[in-house]
């Protein structure tokens, strides 16, 4: 489990307008509340603001209006004391450092004591044994991704944000990503909020889908995953999971606006 009990994630007005110029309203007023422990995926359009939501979550964007506690704290002050990890599409390893070394660095700068058998015990979960003084350029895609994971998770974090973290890997690797990664947080009994683009990933590995609009960003759907944990291969081909898939893929085809007539075009 992680030092902290998992934190509870309330989003409450949380707004953005971009003012370049002319103003840009990327995310309308959200009232959310992440359940402790438990994990969530944001769903919708390309560009309608999901991965700014996950960043004013992470404090890496500041809202216009509104606020997010986790906790109780600001994402500032979980942020300073270890208490959330970010990943992203891309790994953003150290091209310099070994899986190893990228991996006990998240604890650096974090401020923790060096700790290689916590280190030594996550590249044995994530399937890394063997590769630990190997550098990035020497890694698949696949085992970047699952170095970063490592990374995000040897201080421990109640919170885990993850935003597309495995859209930059092929189909295959994804499939196994999803089945093998998750249950690290989930044993950890970390929160975690994941953006992604694909429906069936977002079933595979949440217990709640969240479908926002089209830019402003707003709430269309919010649909709990009542399947078993932990996800199987052969889930994918269940008739819950379809139905569950078929649900929100409902959902975001409902965002998407009409197709106007070939003439009017």
């Amino acid at each position: 489990m992680a030092a902290d009990l998992p934190p509870e994630v309330a989003c409450r007005g949380l707004a953005k307008t971009y003012d370049a110029g002319a103003p840009v309203e990327a995310v309308r007023p959200l009232d959310l509340t992440f359940a402790a422990g438990r994990t969530t995926a944001l769903l919708g359009p390309s560009g309608c603001g999901k991965s700014t939501v996950l960043r004013m979550i992470a404090g890496l964007e500041e809202p216009t209006a509104g606020e997010v506690r986790i906790g109780g704290e600001t994402p500032l002050e979980l942020r300073r004391r270890a208490g959330l990890a970010m990943a992203f599409q891309e790994a953003a390893l150290l091209p310099w450092r070994s899986v190893a070394s990228n991996i006990g660095l998240a604890l650096t700068l974090a401020r923790r004591r060096a700790d290689p058998e916590a280190v030594q015990r996550l590249i044995a979960l994530v399937g890394l044994e063997g590769f630990e003084q190997r550098r990035p350029a020497e890694l698949s895609g696949g085992m970047r991704q699952r170095a970063a994971i490592a990374r995000c998770l040897v201080t421990e974090p109640g919170l885990l944000l993850l935003d597309e973290p495995f859209g930059s890997v092929d189909e295959q690797t994804r499939l196994r990503l999803n089945l093998d990664l998750p249950r690290l947080w989930q044993e950890r009994g970390t929160t975690a909020i994941l953006v992604t683009h694909s429906v069936s990933e977002a079933v595979l590995l949440s217990d709640r889908v969240v479908v926002f609009s089209p830019r402003p960003a707003t709430v269309l759907a919010d649909i709990a995953i009542d399947l078993p944990q932990p996800r199987r291969a052969g889930m994918v081909r269940e008739a819950r999971f379809l139905d569950l898939v078929d649900q929100i893929s409902a959902s975001l085809a409902e965002s998407e606006p009409a197709a106007r007539p070939l003439a009017a075009q």
